[in-house]
């Protein structure tokens, strides 16, 4: 027996202190490669973007507060950047990751340390590619944990999944993407969706791969469900089994208990799981979502498979095939949005909200499906026209030499011009019908809001029936932002705020406006900083469904933007 005086004692501790320290540390530092890997679907094989060679990527864990680092490596031939989808990151949108928004891309064979800043986010976010619809295969989740010591809200579930929707073209979505831009007419709609990566049964060639979710006999699953799709709003369910959503786009909400939810790109959903049905198999599946048949969409249906694990003999296959679960037909947008209706703020002692009241800045974006003529009428849309998307009639132009956030930082002028306007320039009917032509066209330009540091946002997006009638699902980078009231037709500024639910409404980082329709939100501008704000379907961003926020500086130290990292990628 050796006696440890001490001295000894305390090296041991010293000792141990270190070796804590350096897990840590090294638990905190992530190395990512982006690079080209072979992946086979729908009987065709082809090389996709991936991180790490995996599709979906690699799961980023956080508690709730940390910071982390992400060393990205691209070993790819085209450029990209990250985007940490739902982190706020206070005064830090260095490492934000829209391109030519608040950085240059990665370009092939260079680096860039991104540090992630979590604040109040705690539940499932994601992160995805931010350029050049790199984000069709370059995305994963993130799972934010309580902080350490802290327990859920609800019941610790026996295990914890991840459920990435997605889609999947058999060409090159970079040939998909170049097509669309050249031709001036919509993308081709994709040949599969995904579950984490898989089409499913459904689907030539998919059965053998389907994914499986094996699981125990009445225990409790947490689905941490994204939409990574890039063009598609999604019904999704599991067949004889109710969830019960316990969190959405990374905030606790009051537990609600459904057969189906909604959920736009960009959105996830924090979904329990009770495996309280007979042992078997069941299909989880998702289909689209599309508010107007009118336009082509993805009409397929993807799968995967909940299998009960068997207890002894005791497993009682179905005759043919595992149900299909019931969902709403393709069109049903008051299924779609009774079940975003259902969604509020959990707003209790542990977990308070501070939705804003006293409104400093009140603004109307109207976001529309737009055309631009084309010379000799050579483009694929109706009378030759090339489409386009807007938001208050400005058709949004990114910079390509400089990004906005370095022209704001070091004072450049001539990247972008200040000014956009808190109403639509143009009034009329919004949600009528026949409107005039000449409204469909809008004018180009990079265009930025700005916000004095502390004021107290409500901006209230209004769907038009210009062009293509359908639901807009915005993102605000950034912030989290209370979706305080929706509804079809025109905004009335008099009436519809006597509705507003100001007690307990849902905190999302992503906001569906309804076809023909408006959503209100609320939020404090306390994130000094350049914030990109855009619609998530990606072909909309493409046409021009953007602007930019920029919060100036405060008074305190805490309250200005941070300076850049020691090497930003150069353009």
């Amino acid at each position: 027996m050796i006696k440890v005086g001490k001295t000894n004692s305390a090296l041991q501790i010293l000792s141990l202190l270190l070796v804590f320290l350096i897990h840590s540390q090294a638990s905190t530092h992530y190395n990512w490669v982006v690079k080209e890997a072979t992946y086979t679907r729908l009987c065709s094989t082809k090389k996709i973007l991936t991180v790490n060679g995996k599709f979906p990527g690699p799961v980023l864990q956080a508690h709730k507060g940390d910071t982390i680092y992400v060393n990205v490596h691209n070993k790819g031939s085209h450029n990209i950047t990250i985007h940490w989808h739902g982190v706020k990151q206070p005064r830090n949108p260095w490492s934000d990751g829209p391109e030519y928004i608040t950085q240059c891309p990665i370009q092939p064979g260079d680096q860039f340390k991104q540090t992630i800043i979590f604040s109040n986010e705690e539940g499932t976010i994601w992160w995805h590619a931010h350029n050049d619809w790199a984000r069709a295969t370059v995305h994963g989740a993130i799972f934010v944990y309580p902080k350490r010591g802290a327990g859920y809200p609800f019941p610790k579930p026996h295990e914890q999944v991840q459920i990435i929707l997605g889609q999947w073209w058999r060409r090159d979505v970079r040939e998909v993407l170049e097509e669309f831009i050249r031709t001036g007419g919509p993308p081709n709609v994709s040949d599969a969706h995904t579950i984490n990566g898989q089409p499913g049964d459904l689907y030539p060639c998919s059965k053998s791969e389907t994914f499986k979710l094996l699981v125990d006999q009445n225990k409790t699953y947490l689905l941490r469900i994204v939409n990574a799709a890039m063009n598609t709003i999604f019904f999704y369910s599991i067949a004889n089994h109710n969830l019960t959503v316990v969190g959405v786009d990374g905030s606790y909400t009051k537990p609600v208990t459904t057969d189906y939810m909604t959920i736009s790109p960009g959105q996830t959903v924090d979904a329990v799981l009770i495996t309280n049905q007979q042992v078997g198999q069941y299909y989880m599946a998702a289909r689209a979502y599309s508010s107007t048949l009118l336009i082509p969409f993805d009409n397929t249906t993807t799968t995967a498979i909940v299998e009960y694990k068997k207890i002894g003999n005791n497993f009682t296959p179905f005759s043919s095939t595992p149900p299909l679960p019931h969902l709403p037909y393709y069109n049903d947008t008051n299924a779609a949005f009774t079940f975003y209706d259902s969604l509020k703020s959990l707003a209790n002692e542990h977990h308070p909200i501070d939705v804003p009241i006293k409104i400093t800045n009140r603004l109307v974006f109207a976001v529309s499906i737009n055309t631009f003529p084309c010379s000799n009428n050579s483009c694929a849309e109706s009378n030759g026209t090339r489409l386009a998307a807007s938001m208050n009639n400005i058709s949004f132009v990114s910079p390509k030499t400089i990004d906005i956030l370095e022209a704001y930082y070091y004072h450049i002028h001539g990247i972008y011009k200040k000014g956009f306007p808190d109403f639509p320039p143009l009034v009329f009917n919004f949600t009528g019908e026949n409107l005039p032509l000449f409204l469909r066209v809008p004018k180009r330009g990079t265009k930025v809001r700005v916000f004095k540091y502390g004021s107290i946002v409500e901006l209230v997006f209004q769907g038009t029936n210009l062009g293509a009638p359908i639901d807009h699902p915005i993102h605000l980078h950034g912030f989290s932002f209370y979706i305080v009231g929706w509804g079809f037709g025109n905004f009335d500024k008099d009436k519809d705020p006597l509705n507003y639910n100001l007690i307990d409404p849902p905190l999302r980082n992503t906001v569906a406006v309804p076809i023909s329709g408006w959503a209100a939100i609320r939020f404090h501008a306390n994130n000094p900083g350049v914030w990109f704000l855009h619609c998530h379907l990606e072909h909309h961003l493409t046409w021009g469904m953007n602007t930019v926020f920029i919060v100036k500086d405060g008074k305190n130290k805490k309250e200005r933007l941070l300076p850049p990292p020691p090497r930003m990628p150069p353009c």
